[in-house]
């Protein structure tokens, strides 16, 4: 999905960036042997890919979510707000990195159910707890509960709808193009 209005910053190169963004993106291309297109459009506003990189370093490495699960939340929250740049990357990510089962990946990525009784509360109390915009009732928290989740993870999840927000909105605006690594997982809404 994408913007009807279209941001018309530029895409910045690291040595374009202001030194903070400038910073995240030399960062970036050594940790990932490239610097994703997203990136290059949210170092318009240092703030933000700050923002975001901190914020999805810290769901990644503290959520107490395994790999499967992460890309579980993250995939729910990039369809649900339909960003094609997200859905992208987050299927290439889950299948090339995170081990996650294809049929899994697939059936958020179609919006069919999926199999594993866990990942399928995990991805439905998500979708929940986005839609309700932080307001889920007693029964979505208790499904939850009772498939073995803490409520911390429920604050977990929160923070990866604010890192999402951040970039399925940014990438909306920007109409952020996928990048070549993550195309054989392209995604249209």
């Amino acid at each position: 999905m994408q913007s009807e209005y279209k941001l018309s910053l530029p895409v910045l190169e690291a040595q374009q960036a202001e030194p903070l963004a400038r910073d995240l993106l030399v960062e970036a291309e050594k940790k990932l042997g490239f610097i994703p297109n997203m990136y290059k459009f949210m170092a318009n506003s240092p703030g933000m890919l700050d923002t975001y990189v901190q914020g999805y370093s810290h769901f990644r490495e503290n959520s107490g979510f395994s790999p499967t699960e992460q890309e579980v939340v993250f995939l729910t929250i990039s369809r649900e707000n339909g960003c094609n740049y997200c859905m992208g990357a987050h299927s290439f990510i889950a299948d090339k990195m995170s081990g996650v089962p294809t049929q899994v990946t697939d059936a958020i990525r179609d919006g069919q159910t999926i199999e594993d009784t866990r990942l399928s509360v995990l991805h439905q109390f998500t979708k929940n707890l986005l839609n309700a915009r932080g307001l889920p009732n007693k029964s979505d928290v208790a499904a939850f509960l009772d498939a073995g989740y803490g409520e911390r993870h429920i604050l977990e999840i929160i923070l990866a709808i604010s890192v999402k927000t951040i970039s399925n909105y940014s990438n909306h605006l920007f109409h952020t193009p996928l990048d070549g690594v993550f195309s054989e997982r392209s995604w249209e809404e």
